[in-house]
């Protein structure tokens, strides 16, 4: 956990951000099992720090983003990585020693707690979905009606206490009826507050949230032995610090749902802005919470609905952008480096990001399916990035085909420094040599000439 320094309110935002990195780097917390590991650590955090920063490091950073696959290589279920956490942890472990990659992958998803809070908003495997299904599948829904934007702008939180969590989870419905927490401000409204807490609906959602809790706890020990091995033993760093989402996302994927959010567009567009400018400081919290909680400085936003083919240039540049742009800053401005997982196809939006004056050399960027020639064109001077290398090709092609790839991206894109190798998007299904290809392709070919 990172922990501010006595003068952190009166540092810049570039002496925040290099604590964040100092503290990483340094390994505090990490108990190293040799002076190797140890190195291994500080020298793969320190090469993520000079992308960013425009640097050419020793070499071309690769991060491989496994998810599902890190299951179906380990010949389990994806279900039994979610369910059976000592399956996980012995599959996270046995991928991190078999394929040696630059970058530790070390998500649990606990379903469990899943189960426990009734959650609606997605079906996973083991639970509404066979176990054996590779991924997850999110249900798109209306979880806010359209007459109801101006209880999320007034209260953000309380409508997502007590509107959203009873619709999107089952064990919360209880929450409908749990009072303003403004109730403890004053000793004669505090009854108001505590007699209702004593009811069975509330009572029966707190327990759940509690259960939750527990449930999640559960994986700390799996969290455990893989921290020791992946990162004590073998030196090899995590990437992301936590998530954050873009405003309009928060709207349309969580929220609206996307045939709400389109019609809202429309509709309703008054409301829409409003309601993402309102929700910019809370997907900063949550960045900058997370952050601090992991000690890694890096936060992924992952963009879904700002795709090329979603909504207009237009759209884009007054619904989508400005509030992007605007969580960036805030991340920016508390130390964080923010990273954005650029889903789909970015092709006509380059230009209005480059051209936003948005701080050089701190942030990252990961393109599925965008012209990396024009990314290099338009981000080269001042934004470190990587992707595009197609998760399909991971599946059916041959590791020489996979290598000639990333060569070729390398050569085109990367050898100014400033660049990773890396999918365009997390892999669920691959080959073992395919995934060798991958990560060996950053150490034979991301020399710079």
């Amino acid at each position: 956990m990172f922990i501010y320094p006595e003068n952190w309110n009166s540092l810049s935002p570039d002496e925040k951000m290099e604590a964040r990195f100092d503290y990483w780097i340094s390994g505090a917390g990490v108990k190293f099992e040799t002076a190797k590991a140890e190195e291994s650590y500080r020298q793969g955090a320190q090469r993520i720090k000079d992308i960013i920063q425009l640097k050419k490091p020793d070499r071309v950073p690769c991060i491989p983003f496994a998810d599902a696959y890190i299951a179906e290589y380990a010949g389990i279920p994806y279900g039994d990585f979610l369910y059976n956490h000592e399956k996980a942890a012995q599959a996270v472990i046995k991928f991190h020693r078999d394929f040696e990659p630059d970058y530790s992958m070390m998500i649990l998803g606990p379903g469990k707690m899943y189960d426990r809070l009734g959650m609606k908003t997605y079906r996973w495997p083991g639970g509404d979905l066979p176990i054996d299904t590779k991924s997850y599948q999110m249900v798109d829904s209306e979880y806010m009606l359209e007459d109801e934007y101006d209880q999320l702008i007034a209260n953000p939180e309380g409508f997502f206490m007590r509107t959203y969590m009873p619709r999107a989870f089952a064990a919360l419905e209880g929450l409908r009826t749990l009072p303003s927490l403004y109730n403890a401000m004053e000793f004669p409204m505090l009854p108001m507050l505590t007699g209702m807490l004593a009811a069975p609906p509330v009572r029966e959602a707190l327990q759940a949230l509690l259960d939750a809790g527990q449930l999640t706890a559960e994986t700390r020990g799996a969290m455990g032995k893989i921290t020791n091995e992946v990162v004590g033993k073998m030196g090899i760093p995590p990437t992301l610090g936590g998530f954050w989402k873009v405003p309009f996302d928060i709207i349309g994927d969580t929220m609206r749902g996307t045939n709400g959010i389109m019609l809202d567009l429309y509709r309703r567009p008054d409301k829409v802005i409003a309601a993402c400018e309102r929700l910019v400081p809370i997907s900063i919290n949550i960045g900058v919470e997370a952050v601090n909680m992991s000690g890694v400085p890096i936060a992924m936003g992952v963009l879904h609905k700002g795709d090329d083919t979603f909504m207009s240039d237009a759209q884009f540049r007054k619904f989508y952008w400005p509030y992007f742009k605007q969580v960036m800053l805030g991340l920016m401005n508390e130390g964080v480096v923010p990273a954005a997982f650029v889903e789909g196809r970015y092709n006509t939006r380059l230009d209005v990001i480059a051209e936003s004056g948005l701080p050089a050399k701190k942030t990252f960027w990961m393109f599925d399916k965008t012209d990396m020639l024009a990314v290099k064109k338009k981000f080269g001077s001042w934004a470190c990035f990587g992707g595009n290398v197609p998760t399909s090709m991971l599946l059916t092609a041959m590791p020489q085909e996979i290598k000639d790839y990333c060569k070729n991206l390398i050569d085109t894109v990367g050898q100014d420094g400033g660049y990773f190798l890396s999918p365009g998007a997390d892999i669920d299904m691959a080959t073992p040599e395919n995934m060798h290809a991958l990560i060996d392709a950053a150490r034979e070919y991301g020399v710079y000439l």
